[in-house]
């Protein structure tokens, strides 16, 4: 009973910081049919809350999923299960429709431009903390909870309640990243009851309570849907087109480039940020493809190219030409860049207060991926968006993909890259 004992204890910590607790506040919990939602909702519980188990449905198309990777009716079972167990009320929503326009659509289309989006984000701001929270709020919920693997705190700002995103105590699973997009509207309804344990301790106290999902393993893949094969999901609407594989050499004169004397700030973060220009005499073609829009910066598996003395990395892609360019060993010059660009709409601040200014930089630490180690960077805002330079260049770049910034362990806004 250690991690049970042990949640008492920081939940009584959490209190004497006068995080705001009323008895019999209705909760509607998110149960994916895995084991962090099912203790988030007993922690829930054991808190004096009204919890509700909503299960989202988010796919009716199996034929593009592996089948035994995160299937929609076990995970909808075992939810039950856990609700059943737990003695509280439980329903399944289906959101296919709100998920296809929100979420497929967005990918097939950011996909198409060559852009590789990131759906569990979105999932997050479009779906869960959306759609699924309006759903939650109409059954008289006055919170949504999921089984994230991170906190919320409040503080004031000029007399007015402020949110905060702060990183799980886990560092192995922290997913604040995942929840970058949130607004302060959000965030105010949003609990994470098990932020403040790690797996482990998650699993020991689904194990304590024979929760069913106590040794289930985690879902992988899209976000309520599972693993898919990628070229067949992207298949049902981007059709194969076969083209050529390019190799540039690392010594190639595009990465030698002289710099220009006497840039401005904005010039010279505008030079680092720029995407190379490749074309197809830069390189021999060493093998083909089946579409551009299926592949992504960084990428090694399923380019089927052999005969290589190092891995072949994806280093750019072409969807005009539908060509890929790619380079040998993680460590070719094409992978890298110390600097990014994010739009000035695509621009997010979860803190509101800390937005800034044109002319204005702050200083942060930054991730472009999930699960990368923060690294140091400086924000540069201007007046048509926001350069984040990092102190070391940083490896795969990908446009769609999105960058958060953080100041020690609080995520405070994030971008799409441009």
């Amino acid at each position: 009973m250690q991690s049970i004992a042990r949640f008492s204890t920081i939940w009584r910590t959490f209190a004497t910081l006068k995080i705001k607790h009323f008895k019999m506040k209705r909760v509607v919990v998110g149960l994916s049919g895995g084991v962090d939602s099912s203790v988030a909702a007993y922690l829930l519980q054991q808190q004096g809350y009204e919890v509700i188990g909503l299960f989202m449905k988010n796919w009716h198309d199996d034929s593009v999923t592996i089948s035994n990777e995160c299937p929609w009716l076990e995970d909808s079972n075992d939810a039950l299960l856990v609700a059943e167990k737990l003695g509280i009320p439980f329903q399944t929503v289906d959101l296919s429709e709100e998920y296809k326009e929100k979420i497929v659509d967005y990918m097939f289309n950011e996909y198409e431009k060559g852009r590789t989006p990131n759906p569990d984000v979105l999932c997050n701001r479009e779906i869960k903390f959306d759609v699924f929270m309006k759903i939650a709020l109409s059954l008289g919920a006055d919170y949504v909870a999921t089984g994230h693997y991170c906190q919320k705190s409040e503080i004031e700002v000029d007399g007015k309640p402020v949110y905060q995103l702060v990183a799980g105590v886990d560092n192995n699973k922290d997913q604040s990243y995942f929840l970058c997009q949130l607004s302060q509207e959000q965030l105010s309804k949003a609990l994470f009851p098990i932020g403040a344990l790690t797996k482990p301790e998650v699993r020991e106290i689904a194990a304590e309570m024979e929760l069913v999902t106590a040794e289930k393993k985690d879902s992988q893949g899209l976000c309520f849907i599972g693993k898919v094969r990628l070229p067949e999901f992207l298949q049902q609407k981007l059709q194969p087109k076969e083209g050529k594989i390019v190799q540039v050499d690392k010594n190639d004169p595009i990465y030698n480039a002289e710099k220009s004397e006497g840039l401005s700030l904005e010039e010279q973060l505008k030079l680092e940020s720029k995407k190379l220009e490749y074309l197809p005499t830069m390189g021999k073609v060493v093998g083909k493809h089946q579409g551009a829009h299926y592949f992504t910066v960084g990428q090694r598996k399923g380019l089927n190219v052999g005969g290589t003395t190092d891995p072949l990395f994806v280093i750019a892609t072409d969807v005009e030409s539908n060509t890929i360019y790619t380079g040998l060993s993680s460590q070719h010059p094409g992978l890298f860049k110390k600097a990014l660009f994010v739009g000035k709409s695509e621009v997010h601040w979860i803190r509101e207060d800390m937005t800034l200014k044109a002319g204005e930089k702050m200083e942060v630490m930054a991730r472009i991926r999930y699960r990368q180690p923060l690294q140091k960077a400086v924000l540069y805002q201007f007046e048509d968006g926001m350069y984040v330079e990092f102190e070391e260049p940083q490896s795969a770049i990908t446009e769609g993909q999105f960058v958060a910034w953080y100041l020690e362990n609080e995520l405070v806004g994030s971008g799409v890259i441009s």
